[in-house]
């Protein structure tokens, strides 16, 4: 069996033996939840992006289409401010907003050593960047870019997929706040 060389001021991977007792290296914990985090910030995202492509080449300047009856409806909304389209004038804040957030998560990310956290906190990346994204590339220009709005269920205000992530990830936080578990796995007792 040859011994593995170690990089200094890398941390050494635990290892594991096989039942044949061949030794196998395996990723530190903190390492596998941070790609859970980026994986799930990933999947959010492209699922914002994909939807919002498909939205906007097949609804734009269309009527509404009907889901489900009057309850659930599609149709483009170009939103330039943050939820029910408060704020229109200060698209630049809210741009600046979510990149805070991005920066946020991506330095938390470092220390994070609990599943249901990265779950969490990927779910505000995706949602953030997905809406940032709009923020920064669509018209009518660089940091005052509408974002893109479709779901419109009756009676509430119309949204799209990185604000369902967004709202899910913040859920998420709370619950696990109020179950008392921190983002480096550690439990407290408030």
């Amino acid at each position: 069996m040859a011994e593995v060389e170690r990089t200094i001021g890398t941390p050494e991977t635990p290892e594991r033996r096989e039942p044949d007792g061949e030794a196998v290296r395996e990723a530190p914990k903190g390492r596998r939840k941070i790609a859970a985090l980026f994986a799930v910030a990933a999947f959010a995202y492209l699922l914002d992006l994909i939807s919002k492509l498909i939205v906007v080449a097949k609804l734009e300047g269309h009527a509404s289409v009907h889901v489900i009856g009057d309850w659930l409806t599609f149709g483009v909304i170009r939103n330039s401010g943050a939820a029910f389209s408060m704020g229109e004038a200060y698209t630049v804040i809210f741009t600046i907003i979510a990149a805070a957030v991005i920066l946020v998560i991506a330095r938390l990310a470092r220390k994070l050593h609990s599943l249901p956290w990265a779950i969490a906190l990927g779910l505000l990346l995706g949602g953030a960047l997905g809406n940032l994204t709009d923020r920064l590339f669509r018209s009518p220009g660089v940091f005052r870019g509408a974002v893109i709005d479709f779901i419109a269920p009756k009676g509430y205000a119309v949204f799209n997929l990185a604000d369902s992530a967004i709202v899910c990830g913040g859920i998420l936080i709370v619950l696990l706040s109020f179950r008392g578990l921190d983002p480096d796995g550690t439990r407290h007792k408030d």
